[in-house]
């Protein structure tokens, strides 16, 4: 790519994906950070601001089959710093799956606006969620799971049909919640968190996914 007369490098990656792949979903700010804001600043003045598991966690969502996706609101600036924080994240030896990252097209001061004032990061979520099913076949729906932090992340997770039951909320202690439900496991329980992304394949929970 040219930049006024000169050649910068471009770094992309193609995800070739089977039709009837299952994709788990996750927020990145707030959900594998422990922060909205700083989550993915603090490892720059060397401090670890990470949700402890998350990297076991979704290792294990992944050997089980499924594919990963990652969401991430703020703007396309940004875009480099998500990447490579995702992609450096090591807990105890384990590394974060590779995946797409997904990130919102907009400049900085509008993703500020709408994330921090209007409040309404699920807007860009929807949308771009809703594309990418678009991508697969009509009768089908690749979003088995999603892991957020806000009440906007399950909206926006239900808005694009994956069911209540398989929508998991971690607060900053690291608690994963389903369904608002009391009874929450830490993240760092890593085989019994990921043992409720395929809880409903045993209970039949999983006819709501079409």
């Amino acid at each position: 790519m040219a930049t006024r007369g000169r050649n910068q490098p471009v770094d992309a990656h193609i995800y070739r994906w089977r039709w009837d792949t299952k994709i788990v979903i996750s927020d990145v700010d707030g959900t594998i950070t422990k922060s909205d804001v700083l989550g993915q600043f603090m490892p720059l003045v060397g401090r670890a601001w990470t949700q402890s598991g998350v990297a076991r966690l979704f290792s294990a969502i992944k050997e089980s089959g499924y594919q990963l996706l990652f969401l991430s609101a703020p703007a396309i600036v940004q875009a480099y710093l998500t990447r490579s924080f995702l992609n450096n994240l090591k807990q105890d030896r384990k590394a974060l799956p590779n995946g797409p990252v997904v990130i919102s097209p907009d400049g900085l001061f509008p993703a500020l606006y709408r994330k921090v004032i209007r409040r309404a990061p699920h807007e860009f979520k929807i949308a771009c969620l809703e594309d990418i099913k678009k991508l697969f076949p009509e009768h089908y729906n690749p979003f088995y799971a999603g892991y957020g932090n806000r009440d906007t992340d399950e909206l926006s997770y239900s808005k694009v049909g994956i069911p209540k039951g398989k929508i998991f909320i971690i607060n900053p202690k690291g608690e994963v919640a389903t369904g608002h439900r009391v009874d929450v496991k830490k993240v760092a329980q890593n085989q019994e968190v990921s043992a409720m992304v395929n809880a409903s394949e045993v209970t039949g929970q999983d006819a709501n996914h079409s």
